[in-house]
């Protein structure tokens, strides 16, 4: 942020910002009052908080942070502040109704884009109303995620999508083997030619990667079945120690979301509905514990994060040679994400088979590393070397220390403007609500 005039990027701005607020209220547009409140779980926000918080959040970076103004609600911060509010306790605030929320969200909005108008704007500038867009972005990705948890109907935005996309059913086949990856020193972490990252991405630091061989697509429903229909919940030996302390806890016997038919078939929910489970759609909704015990029983393991990326952003070079050092953005290069190559923005509606998409593929082959499904990775969320803490102090550093698992990727509700091969997503191993599944390693 060094005060460089940037004038090319107001309308985008305004794009990115619109085009947030928009998906955030059509997230919860038919939801009634009692649901936008919902039940107090440890993994969920009341959504009638959770879309004030975001716009809060806009005001308070873009308004008193660099506009300098006074707040426009004088309890906004005892609300809505995330680091100052305690989890538990935002169920029982004294929330604004949903239509005074609206108007205080449309508020915050109007201002800004008035600031906007007919502005050139300074790095610095431009660096906070990105930061606000993204972090509507996320929020909103939570909001798919949290209508699932809660069993609600799926987003009417999910419900209108995915005419585009082949039917799964139909056409779904697996995509099994390996592609291998002969190593060599790369530049992990996100470097200065993107236009935004975030603090814990930087910045690229060489990192030397073993050869190794990867899983061309993430594991499926059907692998992941046979996993569980060999016992593999109920081998102590498959486990870690903490992994199976989960289990015994949560009385883990499956995958959070399904569920036996008669036939002994496998069943889930998807939001409100009871579907059967589709054989080649990637698994998700497990967490890091059901991935590393998958992994033992396949004898397989989880990629690091370094291996993630290489796979996802090098370049092989004939001859075995190790990958060319320059990166790219996506797994298929530079150009921006398209439906031919990746499945984000809600745009299918849910996940896809794991075959579809060929020309998202990474140069080495590997399919969806991008969207679909988050992919956990077998690496500590941690500082990179140099690690300078963003103004935004809250967004990293209180999760370092060995607490969280990084995933990487994106899943069919990340939006495309926020998602990199760079970007770093992070949760406790526990965590199987968000929308993650895994792909393997050799253990060659």
């Amino acid at each position: 942020m060094s005060g460089r005039v940037v004038t090319t990027t107001v309308a985008d701005l305004i794009h990115m910002l619109t085009d947030a607020r928009a998906r955030t209220l059509a997230l919860v547009a038919d939801l009634t009052d009692e649901q936008l409140i919902g039940p107090c779980l440890t993994i969920v926000n009341p959504l009638l908080w959770e879309i004030g918080h975001v716009a809060w959040f806009q005001e308070y970076w873009i308004l008193r942070h660099v506009g300098g103004v006074d707040p426009l609600r004088k309890d906004g911060d005892r609300l809505y502040d995330s680091s100052r509010v305690a989890h538990e306790d935002r169920w029982t605030l004294p929330l604004p109704s949903r239509a005074e929320t609206l108007r205080y969200m449309a508020e915050v909005l109007e201002r800004i884009l008035d600031r906007l108008a007919g502005r050139p704007l300074n790095e610095q500038e431009v660096y906070f109303h990105r930061l606000a867009t993204f972090h509507e972005d996320m929020h909103g990705e939570a909001s798919v995620y949290t209508r699932q948890t809660l069993g609600y109907p799926p987003p009417l935005l999910a419900m209108s999508s995915g005419a585009d996309f082949p039917a799964g059913g139909e056409i779904g086949t697996p995509y099994p083997g390996d592609v291998e990856i002969p190593g060599g020193t790369y530049m992990l972490g996100g470097t200065r030619e993107l236009s935004f990252v975030f603090d814990n991405e930087k910045w690229a630091y060489p990192v030397y990667v073993r050869p190794f061989r990867i899983a061309r697509a993430p594991v499926t429903n059907a692998e992941f079945a046979g996993f569980v229909d060999d016992r593999g919940y109920e081998r102590q030996e498959l486990w870690s120690e903490s992994g199976w302390a989960w289990r015994e806890r949560v009385n883990a016997k499956h995958p959070v979301y399904w569920q036996r038919c008669q036939s002994e078939a496998w069943l889930h929910r998807r939001y409100d509905q009871v579907v059967p489970l589709q054989p080649h759609l990637p698994v998700i909704h497990v967490n890091w514990y059901e991935a590393e015990a998958y992994c033992r029983w396949a004898d397989r393991r989880l990629p690091t994060e370094a291996e993630w990326e290489m796979t996802a952003s090098a370049e092989p070079i004939a001859g075995g040679q190790p990958p060319r050092a320059q990166k790219r953005r996506f797994p298929w290069g530079n150009a921006p994400p398209t439906l031919e190559r990746v499945n984000l923005d809600l745009r299918a509606g849910g996940c896809i088979p794991v075959n579809l998409l060929p020309e998202g593929d990474s140069a080495f082959g590997c399919r969806q590393m991008t969207g679909n499904v988050w992919e956990w990775t077998a690496s500590d969320f941690g500082s990179f070397p140099g690690f300078t803490i963003d103004p935004y102090k809250e967004y990293s550093q209180p999760w370092f220390g060995g607490t969280h698992r990084v995933l990487r990727g994106g899943a069919f509700a990340t939006r495309s403007r926020l998602i990199r091969n760079s970007y770093r997503n992070f949760y406790t191993p526990d965590r199987r609500d968000v929308l993650a599944g895994f792909r393997t390693c050799s253990l060659e």
